[in-house]
């Protein structure tokens, strides 16, 4: 539901965030020091990866952290009821309709955190950017404008490059809302981590279902770090979780684990492992593409992809274009 927990404040910091692969070492320190910058950050990961931990570490560090931090799951809201709960609604605006706040309102100079941003339609996306970038809106049905100063952090669970290809993200946005951007690699790519993260969760279990400490059997060592875990560490989470409730002796065996095998084609995103060098590469050809397309015409390709001539100037001199 919406109102339950948009707003829970689960304590998290970056300390938490456990891991030696150097993809989650570089993502702790980007996130720290672009935490006290008010910069927009929009963080790339699979579903399950952790995404909104990021989020609320980086809201924690900033200098927006007695503000609110509010979320928008954009993925579990039906596309009809997203304006209204983002803008707010005006009284007599639809039958039965009040006076009722939106979260740009709430979030005021707080964090507005909008999760899987690219499940959101591009009409909305447009009204998202005008919002932005104009630092005003209105309340669905009502004329008057209200101002709003946020920072926005959002997440995409698929690479936002080929999602702009596939014209189901605006460019104009992605470069509004994409000033930092941020990698959370997938589980599988961090086979160390897998135990060190399965026994932090085994100490929160144990505790919360008033258990004696337990310990993982070699075998059950074995079997998380080779299994492939296409739902990351939520997955992790939820197999420990239930391994805990069941287990009856001193030792979770391998044979509480019953996981799932799934399909090469669930995981999100058709490259998956080899997306995390590439994200730069794709920015570069398709800002090569851009250029093609408008003959070298600097201020089209500015217009086309929605960022100002300085900016295209900026990564036209950081890819050597």
């Amino acid at each position: 539901s919406v109102s339950s927990d948009y707003r829970k404040n689960t304590g998290y910091t970056l300390d938490d965030m456990i891991g030696h692969h150097p993809g989650i070492k570089k993502l702790r320190e980007l996130a720290r020091k672009v935490a006290f910058q008010n910069n927009n950050v929009l963080i790339v990961g699979e579903t399950g990866t952790g995404k909104e931990i990021v989020a609320q570490c980086i809201h924690r560090m900033s200098a927006r952290k007695n503000a609110p931090f509010v979320a928008l799951n954009c993925a579990a809201i039906p596309e009809g009821l997203i304006e209204s709960i983002l803008f707010g609604t005006a009284k007599g605006s639809f039958t039965g309709s009040s006076d009722k706040t939106g979260l740009l309102e709430e979030a005021d100079k707080g964090t507005l955190f909008l999760d899987e941003l690219n499940s959101m339609s591009l009409s909305m996306q447009a009204k998202v950017l005008r919002a932005l970038q104009e630092g005003t809106f209105r309340r669905v049905g009502g004329s008057k404008e209200y101002r709003t100063d946020v920072r926005v952090i959002s997440t995409c669970n698929e690479n936002p490059f080929q999602l702009m290809e596939q014209q189901k993200l605006r460019s104009d946005l992605f470069y509004r809302l994409a000033t930092i951007i941020l990698e959370i690699p997938p589980l599988r790519e961090r086979k160390e981590d897998i135990i060190p993260l399965a026994e932090r969760f085994m100490v929160h279990f144990c505790k919360q279902y008033d258990k004696a400490l337990l310990r993982l059997s070699d075998a059950a060592c074995t079997k998380l770090k080779t299994h492939p875990w296409y739902g990351n560490i939520r997955e992790l989470e939820h197999a420990i979780e239930k391994a805990v409730i069941i287990c009856d002796g001193n030792e979770l065996p391998a044979e509480l684990f019953q996981l799932p095998k799934r399909p090469e084609t669930s995981r999100t995103g058709s490259n998956a492992g080899t997306e995390a060098a590439t994200l730069e590469e794709m920015e570069r050809k398709m800002i090569q593409k851009a250029l093609d397309t408008c003959n070298g015409n600097l201020s089209a390709v500015a217009a086309q992809l929605g960022i100002t001539r300085q900016t295209l100037y900026n990564k036209m001199k950081k890819f050597g274009l």
